[in-house]
């Protein structure tokens, strides 16, 4: 993976790159999804409506930072810009309490959701372009796993 149009000294390719986790010379969106941990765990403990105001921003501000890192790259959904792995845990783990078993299922099934991509996942994939369409498979895939994450917990 080429990524020395990568500027990890700009901020918005530094967050859009997962902290450089995106940079992983092998599965770089499961290195972006393990760089949101200690993030997630963070503000695993903020109230639900903090909660969910930070993730809505964080969507919103990612469609910003993929869309302009991938212009940067001239690559659309570049696999180091993994901010959508970041965003895809966190709506996950959603009303899940923080153990480590619960974020290892969580990991798991967002992954999972993320890498198969089943339909309408897959559609929007394909068929969303930009910085919106690098964020909207990972988010409905965040969403899957989360609907998995409240019937198993």
């Amino acid at each position: 993976m080429k990524t020395h149009k990568f500027k990890l000294s700009d901020p918005i390719q530094f967050l859009a790159l997962g902290f450089g986790s995106g940079l992983a010379p092998k599965a770089p969106g499961t290195f972006g999804t393990v760089a949101a941990i200690p993030l997630l765990m963070l503000c695993a403990s903020l109230p639900v409506i903090q909660y969910v105001v930070l993730v809505l921003a964080m969507s919103i501000v990612g469609i910003y930072l993929c869309g302009y890192t991938a212009k940067a790259a001239g690559v659309h959904d570049h696999p180091a810009i993994v901010w959508d792995e970041i965003v895809g845990l966190f709506i996950t783990m959603f009303l899940i309490p923080l153990t480590w078993q619960t974020m290892l299922v969580g990991f798991i099934l967002f992954r999972f959701f993320d890498i198969v991509k089943p339909w309408p996942i897959s559609w929007l994939d394909k068929h969303c372009h930009g910085g919106f369409g690098i964020m909207i498979d990972d988010i409905v895939a965040g969403l899957a796993a989360l609907a998995c994450m409240h019937l198993i917990f």
